[in-house]
């Protein structure tokens, strides 16, 4: 043993309890940052000075050479950190959410006086004067008056909800470039942390920026990460695919198409593959966009769409004291000019597809009438064909709900004279059209001959929109349709300029055998204010009040949902964060208490080398002759 041991002894000693207190100090400047973990110094006992081999001098016992620091390692719980990075996704997307769900509670909690109901509740009222006084012209401006008024708040609350729409659709480009941000930033900390460990250091600080942003990125897009034992290669998952491995990583782009009205969509750079996303905020707002947004709009084109068809339907056969008939009350825009409906989709320059949007029958049916007939008709649904099956003894009123129960995207209902309306509705899938039969055949004589909309029965005499001029297939000259409308009718439904020009132009009646409307007569008047309540199918609802209750209600539903599950998941997240911080939060107090254990550890290893000094003097110094 050196006679200078005791000195590298205390070294050692200065050395760990220098290191401690300097760690300490570490831990308080940084008690306030973020995701920061508290760090310890391990020491151990240094190797001793001999090994059990029969080189082994003889002495009492191994001869200790003090302490020696074994490594600086943070104090940090892995399953822990798994949870809350777990827990991050449902936090960020409840969070997104709930804040965008009540901007669109906003677009409908108008007041009363003002909302979209009470404007169509006073455009059925002055319908329901002009019946009372079929020759007033005062009435005539009120419908004027109150039918702009009503179209108006359409086109406020379709501009309200597709603005919401486009401002989800900004926030999606903006989360997909944090996103690829974070990616790289992790990447990039994943090679350093590999090279600081290559050489034996423990890159404290580096892996806590790495948690630090892990965590938000999995608020962003829901995340899993893994340590590979193998190299200690740092691995991110979303959705079944490696986002980042080590040093390289992966990023998304943003794509846009004809679908969803041309908004982005999330793919993988490089492939082009459509990103599926489940939690995070990015997973709310593809789901905002994509699901609740389309569907408030669709509704609400849904209900615009049926409003114009219905009413124009019946106003057309009236006729107006300024002896106008065969006049709309309101504009339709149909999505193509010719009057069948044929429409090139391929865009090859030929006709390959129908887009109709209603057909009826040509046959007067009473509801309550036995059809006496059994068959099977199919339907188009968001999965395909849905087949609704009819019996012997349904009445036609059953065989009509039934249509409308079965989840086909088609809707029946009976018009004033009793024959049966088939209409599109809109469509689930995006690269579907609304407003748009695309398929109807029936395996029995309902719809080809007791309803009389096709031409025969079996799949031979199916209407399917995929093929040109396919109105051939319907049951002849009796039967009526209409052209598809153009995309989003609540955002350019209008009353005709006919009737802006001169009110005179409401009908109130209809031509008498003489070719002249009688004064008296309100049969028009009275049959449009009756659409008010009469189950006309809007879509999945019944009547136009049926709409408006249903509307209002899923808001508010899908509002309390979102709000409740914030207050949940913000709880459980902040009984996780008390958690971590319990253990690798930093305590100032025993932080100060380390300090000062450490700093007398300090003065005993400098009073113990002074001793040695001292000791060594007298050997040295003073033993002499």
């Amino acid at each position: 043993m050196s006679t200078f041991s005791g000195i590298e002894m205390g070294k050692r000693s200065l050395f760990a309890h220098s290191q401690s207190i300097q760690t300490a100090g570490h831990n308080l400047s940084n008690s306030s940052t973020e995701g920061y973990s508290r760090q310890r110094v391990e020491l151990k006992a240094t190797d001793p000075l001999y090994r059990p081999d029969l080189s082994r001098v003889e002495t009492p016992g191994q001869i200790g050479q003090g302490v020696s620091i074994e490594s600086i390692r943070r104090i940090r719980d892995t399953l822990l950190d798994k949870r809350i990075v777990a827990q991050s996704e449902n936090t960020g997307y409840w969070n997104t959410r709930n804040q965008y769900i009540l901007m669109m509670e906003q677009v409908y909690n108008e007041p009363d006086e003002t909302s979209l109901r009470t404007r169509m509740d006073q455009f059925w009222d002055a319908w329901e004067e002009l019946s009372l006084y079929p020759e007033s012209k005062s009435a005539r401006q009120s419908i004027l008056t109150r039918g702009q008024t009503f179209t108006d708040a359409v086109h406020n609350q379709y501009r309200a909800l597709r603005g919401i729409g486009d401002m989800i659709n900004g926030d999606i480009e903006a989360v997909v470039k944090q996103v690829n941000d974070i990616s790289g930033r992790i990447a990039a900390l994943n090679e350093e942390i590999v090279k600081v460990k290559a050489i034996g250091d423990n890159p404290n600080d580096l892996m806590d920026k790495r948690d630090v942003l892990t965590e938000q990125l999995s608020e962003l897009i829901g995340v899993t990460f893994d340590i590979r034992d193998r190299d200690e290669e740092y691995v991110i998952h979303v959705d079944g695919f490696e986002l980042v491995q080590g040093k390289t990583f992966r990023t998304f782009s943003l794509a846009s198409g004809f679908e969803n009205d041309g908004y982005y969509r999330v793919v993988w750079t490089g492939t082009g593959e459509q990103a599926r996303f489940t939690g995070g905020k990015l997973g709310a707002l593809l789901e905002l966009r994509d699901s609740d947004i389309r569907s408030e709009i669709q509704n609400l084109d849904t209900m615009a769409m049926n409003f114009v068809d219905l009413v124009n339907s019946i106003h057309r056969n009236g006729m107006s004291p300024n002896g106008k008939t065969n006049v709309d009350f309101f504009v339709e825009q149909h999505f193509i000019e010719n009057v069948s409906g044929n429409y090139d989709r391929n865009g090859d320059g030929e006709y390959d597809s129908s887009y109709i949007f209603r057909i009826s029958g040509a046959n007067t049916l009473s509801p309550r009438a036995q059809i006496g007939l059994e068959g099977i008709m199919t339907l188009s649904s968001p999965e395909g064909l849905v087949q609704v099956p009819y019996y012997s003894t349904d009445m036609v009123s059953d065989v009509v709900a039934r249509i409308n129960n079965s989840g086909a995207e088609v809707t029946a209902s009976l018009d004033g004279d009793g024959r049966l309306v088939l209409k599109g509705t809109s469509a689930q899938d995006p690269a579907n059209p609304d407003f748009v039969i695309r398929h109807v055949e029936d395996s029995g004589r309902f719809l080809a001959g007791y309803a009389g909309i096709l031409a025969g029965y079996g799949p031979e005499n199916a209407y399917n929109w995929e093929t040109a001029d396919a109105v051939l297939s319907l049951a002849g000259e009796n039967v009526q349709y209409a052209v598809a409308p153009v995309a989003h009718p609540s955002g350019w439904m209008e009353i005709n300029r006919e009737i802006k020009a001169d009110v005179n132009t409401v009908a109130a009646g209809k031509a008498g055998y003489d070719g002249v409307a009688f004064p008296g007569d309100n049969t028009i008047a009275s049959a449009i204010a009756t659409i008010r309540n009469t189950p006309v199918m809007v879509g999945n609802t019944r009547t136009f009040d049926d709409y408006f209750a249903d509307t209002v209600t899923a808001i508010g539903l899908k509002g309390e949902q979102a709000e409740l599950s914030l207050e949940t998941q913000t709880a459980i997240m902040k009984e996780l964060h008390d958690t971590r911080d319990s253990i690798s939060g930093v305590n100032i107090d025993e932080e100060l208490a380390d300090i000062i254990k450490f700093q007398h550890g300090y003065n005993a290893a400098a009073r113990f080398i002074s001793t040695v000094n001292d000791m060594l003097d007298t050997i040295i110094n003073r033993m002499g002759v």
